[in-house]
């Protein structure tokens, strides 16, 4: 069995599940399965964290909040416009990777001069409960089908709330609501965040706990691997390399 963590929208994967159809994988959510409908799907499992890695704060939320990468689809400069049409601040804590350097010099830095604006760069995981706990919400401005946003997770865990983009896993981990807001362009974003006080945040805490621990996520694998020794063993095909002669 093997989980798949990546973007599945690739045209060279198409001939491989065509190919393996009863290899069982597992998805880490529904949205990752759609480019693949032919894969041997067993189970989406969300991934989940420790339950003390990230942890409710005392702090006085007073602050937008970005965390994860600066990169296009991410879209970090639709955080900055969202915070600033608010009226609030925003602190972005990010990485810049080195295929993305360029992107940030050209298209982001420049945004960064905003007075409301602060980048942090890249925290580590001791970090984050001060930063997410003192945000009033996280901004997950995605413009791709993200499998999974690992930043939306640590910010529940945090008690904070999370304004997402209807991309990808978004919808499957933000209840609309409840922990947060799924929402369809800026101007929505905007209209969303007055609201986001409104939000229990032990409530989202809870949620966390209930869906996205790493104990959870174990004991579902558990349940897959127990499924797959009691079942029937899968039919698996010998694929032969080109200009060759394939045997089984």
């Amino acid at each position: 069995m093997t989980t798949l963590h990546g973007r599945l929208d690739l045209l060279e994967l198409q001939p491989i599940y065509n190919l393996f159809r009863t290899v069982p994988v597992v998805s880490i959510s529904d949205a990752q399965r759609k480019p693949l409908p032919q894969a041997g799907w067993v189970r989406t499992v969300y991934h989940g964290m420790p339950e003390t890695l990230v942890t409710p704060s005392d702090a006085k939320p007073s602050y937008l909040a970005f965390l994860g990468r600066i990169a296009p689809e991410k879209a970090v400069d639709r955080a900055i416009r969202i915070a600033s049409l608010c009226g609030l601040p925003l602190k972005i804590a990010a990485k810049v990777d080195k295929v993305d350097r360029e992107y940030f010099q050209e298209q982001i830095r420049p945004l960064l001069n905003s007075h409301n604006v602060e980048y942090i760069g890249e925290i580590n995981d001791q970090e984050k409960t001060a930063f997410l706990g003192g945000a009033i919400g996280l901004l997950v401005p995605v413009n791709w089908p993200e499998p999974f946003g690992l930043v939306m997770i640590e910010a529940m865990a945090a008690g904070t709330p999370v304004i997402g983009f209807n991309q990808g896993s978004v919808p499957e981990i933000v209840e609309n609501g409840l922990t947060g807001f799924v929402v369809e362009d800026e101007a929505a974003a905007v209209k969303a965040v007055p609201h986001l006080v409104g939000l229990s945040r032990a409530r989202i805490r809870q949620r966390f706990e209930e869906r996205f621990t790493a104990r959870r996520m174990a004991r579902d694998y558990l349940e897959i691997y127990d499924g797959l020794m009691t079942s029937e063993a899968p039919q698996l095909k010998v694929a032969a390399l080109r200009g060759q002669k394939a045997t089984a």
